[in-house]
């Protein structure tokens, strides 16, 4: 959650252009997302939605043309958290080290953010686990932590890439719960294949389709988020978003 009187920035990407593996992946991509609210990025595998997440961080190893850039510009070094696909725990830290591992790098480690990350540990349903090592977790609990990690940083900007993607269907929704009370207020991205997990978290999702890849499609289903099982927004636009990403899957 971003600190009161700290805006979380919008994104924008200004006519974006990068090429991978000798092809244009994006050509004149131009696009806004809206501070403090969570966009989900749903395409075909290979369309560069992973890709936008290392840009918004800020890799180097990728040359692109064009701007991306926070308006407002947050302070220096403190704008991003990302989760990547793979959970990257540390193997010699125990779950909980793991969890604090931003804290302990800063050199902030103190009682009360180890007590909340205690708290976090036990409500990703992985109490009895906090001084385990990541080589006696599953992958599903692995990336639980990695989820912890990445929200115990409160950063004004969140990337995720596929964060939910290795749980089964109840720990899946509760973590989804947990996430969107943690980031309300923050700028979230969050990439996913899954369009009922889109719908439930997303104030907006962008469809990228194509090759160089452009938005295809920008829905905005209405209400609060997480949205419920009986929300109207979810029967209203799954059939078409779904059959939306079928049809440009198999383009």
């Amino acid at each position: 959650m971003t600190e009161p009187g700290s805006p979380a920035p919008d994104i924008i990407f200004d006519r974006l252009c990068l090429d991978f593996g000798g092809k244009p992946l994006f050509q004149d991509l131009s696009l806004r997302l809206s501070g403090g609210r969570t966009t989900c990025i749903l395409g075909p595998s290979g369309c560069g939605k992973s890709t936008l997440l290392k840009l918004i961080a800020g890799s180097t190893g990728l040359p692109f043309t064009g701007h991306i850039r926070f308006d407002p510009q947050p302070e220096a070094g403190r704008a991003v958290a990302w989760m990547a696909q793979h959970d990257l725990l540390l193997p010699w830290l125990s779950l909980v080290d793991n969890v604090l591992l931003g804290a302990r790098l800063r050199h902030e480690l103190s009682d009360p953010l180890r007590h909340k990350a205690l708290h976090l540990i036990h409500e990703a349903g992985l109490a009895g686990y906090e001084h385990a090592l990541p080589s006696d977790l599953s992958g599903g609990m692995r990336q639980r932590g990695a989820l912890l990690r990445t929200l115990m940083e409160e950063r004004p900007v969140l990337l995720m890439d596929e964060p939910f993607s290795a749980l089964d269907a109840l720990t899946r929704v509760r973590l989804q719960n947990l996430a969107a009370r943690m980031t309300t207020g923050a700028t979230v991205v969050l990439v996913t294949h899954d369009p009922l997990e889109a719908l439930r978290l997303g104030d907006r999702i962008v469809v990228l389709a194509g090759s160089p890849a452009q938005v295809a499609e920008i829905i905005e289903p209405g209400g609060a988020t997480p949205r419920q099982a009986d929300d109207p927004a979810l029967a209203a636009h799954y059939a078409p978003l779904l059959a939306l990403l079928m049809q440009e899957e198999s383009a």
